[in-house]
């Protein structure tokens, strides 16, 4: 009898043991999630919704890019079918406008009640042109819309086949609901400029850390060379720091990425800036996993802030977050909700914009 006693005590024992374990792995598993995980997809993912009805695959590579190779059933649209230089202010490569925009999905048979899965590859930043028509998509307010991480790569390493033409699509009219539309996002110089000293206002630089020091230019469309620095107040954080891997460049778990952008308010506005848009995209798409919601590319950036024609102010000296904050899941939406507060309203009283500016003209 005893015997009996105590093997049912093991088994109680073994259970609640089990359980303890089952609660500790499911709260690791949750911390690992992102925020927003609807917005990323793996060759899993698409292997079983590549079927669905509402489901458009896009591949975005450029013909430098491209292999012939696409995920069965995909449409091409290269992402740089969205941009083009705009000659009269210097500016090389930026974005067409809405118009254009809807123009270019409908042509490419998508419907804004689509869910949108873009890919390009490991080869093209492992998603930072893709993540390019994504915040194109969010502009336009399309809720379903996915980036498959690794692109291309994944989906061939996972075993699965490709097609050597994509898909030609029946066009149709995209007509964004102008409830839905975001173009509060569309973004220029003049809007920092009015927020330098705004405390509801976070710039981060996304550029390689020579870049952002100065130590390495760049040009504008017509071959002046731009100014060198940062917008000021402006904090660092390299697009690619946010790849696990520089050589697979899938992107880090949700708690790496907590650590990376240690410091960032995610209450406030987060403004981003590369060169030219392409590279600060990335970044948009990593903070909107996140469940970032104010989050603004300037997609002209530094083509338009260093142009020595422009007289804006440029600093070289390095910015650090000061705070302790440490990114905490928000409230999960699918599109971008209205920054909170105006600038007078965000700054505390008595508070003056910080200083530091090297250079204020060419």
């Amino acid at each position: 009898m005893k015997d009996r006693f105590m093997f049912r005590y093991i088994v109680i024992a073994a259970i609640l043991f089990l359980g303890v374990l089952w609660t500790l792995g499911s709260a690791a598993q949750n911390e690992a999630d992102y925020p927003n995980d609807q917005f990323i997809a793996d060759a899993g993912w698409v292997r079983d919704h590549k079927d669905d009805n509402d489901l458009v695959i896009v591949d975005v590579r450029t013909d430098e890019h491209f292999d012939n190779q696409v995920i069965p059933g995909a449409v091409r649209m290269p992402w740089s079918d969205f941009r083009s230089n705009d000659v009269g202010n210097n500016l090389g490569s930026v974005f067409k406008g809405v118009g254009a925009a809807q123009e270019i999905l409908g042509r490419h048979g998508i419907a804004p009640t689509d869910t949108v899965l873009l890919y390009d590859s490991v080869a093209r930043d492992g998603g930072a042109t893709a993540s390019y028509v994504f915040w194109i998509l969010d502009v336009l307010g399309h809720e379903n819309k996915k980036i498959l991480e690794r692109g291309i790569d994944a989906w061939k390493e996972a075993g699965h086949e490709v097609a050597d033409r994509p898909r030609k699509p029946e066009p149709l009219t995209y007509q964004a609901p102008s409830e839905k539309m975001q173009k509060r996002l569309l973004i220029d110089a003049d809007f920092i400029y009015r927020r330098l000293g705004d405390f509801y206002y976070q710039i981060l630089d996304v550029r390689s850390r020579d870049e952002y020091l100065g130590e390495k230019g760049s040009k504008a469309l017509d071959g002046t060379p731009l100014k060198l620095g940062h917008i000021p107040t402006a904090v660092n954080i390299n697009y690619q720091d946010a790849w696990s891997d520089p050589d697979t460049k899938g992107i880090k778990s949700y708690p790496e990425l907590r650590e990376l952008y240690k410091g960032l308010d995610p209450s406030k506005g987060v403004i981003l800036y590369c060169n030219s848009g392409r590279r600060s995209s990335f970044s948009y798409f990593v903070l909107r996993l996140m469940g970032f919601q104010n989050v603004y590319t300037y997609e002209a950036s530094w083509e338009q802030w260093g142009n020595p024609d422009r007289f804006l102010p440029v600093e070289t000296r390095e910015n650090e977050f000061t705070g302790g904050f440490l990114p905490e899941p928000v409230e999960i939406s699918g599109a971008v909700q209205p920054a909170g507060g105006s600038p007078a309203q965000s700054r505390p009283s008595g508070e003056e914009p910080s200083g530091g500016y090297v250079s204020c003209g060419g």
